[in-house]
């Protein structure tokens, strides 16, 4: 399979907001898992797998993502210290996505039956993990929609302006981390030579710089392309 080990991460993470991220109980419960080191680039939960085991982020970061048998891929999520992986794991189905490490990443490993038995200590618990499932799932409708609804070009601005960090003084805009133009292409669902494009069309008419390695915004990205 045609995987991205180099992913280095996007979206500072997408998939849970601060107010989710770092529990109390989150970080109760990892107390009482089994702390595990991972290099990066490691496969923790593969796709259509039988688990039974709830991976919370101590240090470093995993992206969740899903591949086609040619290994085309999409990014899912991406998720960092005080988030988790794997509680679909709850009703002992398969695995309903793939779950690598970004770099080298430090897990709180919580097996099934510790998690039941702290959701049924803490049932507050059991409230938070469904806002989270919630959430996780508007945002997969908010992809779907925006798959089916808005061009490349569309997704890759809206994508742009989502990884950006606030206006400096001069107005640019700087992503937070460095991406490549094959995660950006994994994010989008196109090809990397499509990126490649229009990075290069941004760069010539000035909306786009690099400043260390990482995309900066120097103005605000036009409406189409």
């Amino acid at each position: 399979m045609n995987r991205d080990l180099r992913t280095p991460g996007v979206d500072t993470p997408e998939a849970e907001g601060p107010s989710l991220a770092g529990s109390r109980h989150t970080e109760a419960l990892a107390a009482r898992g089994n702390l595990r080191n991972f290099r990066r680039g490691m496969l923790l939960i593969q796709e259509g797998d039988s688990g039974s085991t709830l991976y919370i982020v101590r240090s470093g970061r995993l992206r969740a993502f899903a591949a086609d048998p040619k290994g085309k891929e999409i990014t899912l999520g991406l998720y960092g210290p005080g988030e988790y992986v794997g509680e679909m794991s709850l009703d002992g189905g398969p695995r309903s996505a793939n779950v690598e490490t970004l770099e080298a990443t430090t897990c709180a490993v919580i097996p099934r039956e510790t998690l039941l038995a702290y959701i049924a200590e803490e049932p507050d618990f059991a409230l938070e993990m469904m806002a989270r499932l919630i959430r996780r799932a508007r945002l997969a409708t908010e992809s779907t929609r925006s798959l089916a609804l808005i061009d490349v070009y569309g997704r890759f601005r809206r994508l742009l302006d989502q990884l950006s960090e606030p206006p400096a003084a001069d107005g640019t805009r700087v992503l937070h981390e460095r991406i490549t133009h094959q995660q950006i292409a994994n994010h989008l669902a196109c090809s990397r030579e499509m990126v490649s494009r229009l990075m290069k069309d941004l760069e010539m008419g000035g909306y786009v710089t690099k400043r260390d390695g990482r995309i900066v915004l120097a103005r605000e990205l036009p409406a189409r392309w």
